[in-house]
């Protein structure tokens, strides 16, 4: 059985106090209509835990001194990001599209050596070896219909196929912008319920990719996390 690695003793530190120092009823007015600060105090440790665990996870996957790109990153994504900025000294572009969480994510970051951006990772300039995709595709927020689907909750008698079909346009604009950053080889990091997004791409390309068998369960949302190997 392959050894899980582990991660160095100034990377604990620095998510502990990057988790420390967020302002989690700020946090909580973006993420919940009402109780926020409740959904915090539940998904606070998980997150730090679960995030570790990943990036304990992804470490002998990456290369040092190389580019990461971060497509709708939050607070899950900071153990990982911490990692790969202190351990590889990669640079890390975390995009995310709501102002005031990128503010109150760098108010916690930002002295830590890299800071959340605020747009969409389309800006983003590559090239990257490592594209990290999570929860973005099926956003319930941003692709509603395509959200439903991908989750089995589809109503047939609610469903809006031609809202669906423009949802699904936007989010292959999004992933193709994205995986043209992407270097050969490189890794995607992803949700099991994107994986049909990626390897669409790959199939469309003629690209051959690798899905690996092991899956991470995920603080916020709950969809497990896999890397593909982009060959």
């Amino acid at each position: 059985m392959r050894k899980t690695p582990k991660l160095a003793t100034t990377t604990i530190q620095h998510i502990t106090q990057i988790f420390h120092a967020l302002d989690y009823t700020a946090l909580g007015r973006i993420y919940c209509d009402e109780g926020g600060e409740a959904f915090w105090h539940d998904r606070r440790e998980p997150c730090q835990k679960l995030g570790t665990t990943i990036a304990k996870a992804l470490k002998p996957r990456l290369l040092p001194q190389g580019r990461s790109l971060y497509v709708g990153a939050g607070v899950p994504e900071i153990p990982i990001l911490v990692m790969e900025h202190l351990e590889f000294d990669r640079t890390v572009l975390p995009y995310n599209l709501r102002r005031e969480e990128v503010d109150l994510l760098n108010t916690a970051t930002e002295e830590k050596g890299f800071v959340f951006l605020h747009g969409s990772a389309e800006l983003a300039e590559g090239p990257f070896d490592h594209l990290w995709i999570v929860s973005v595709l099926n956003d319930p927020e941003h692709f509603p219909q395509v959200s439903e689907l991908s989750y089995g909750r589809a109503n047939p008698l609610h469903f809006d196929p031609l809202a669906f079909t423009q949802e699904r346009e936007v989010g292959v604009r999004l992933l193709a912008s994205c995986m043209a950053k992407l270097t050969r080889p490189g890794l995607v990091t992803t949700s099991v319920e994107e994986i049909p997004w990626i390897v669409n791409w790959c199939h469309t390309h003629q690209i051959s990719y690798k899905i690996d068998d092991r899956t991470y369960p995920t603080a916020l949302v709950g969809d497990p996390v896999c890397s593909i190997q982009i060959k």
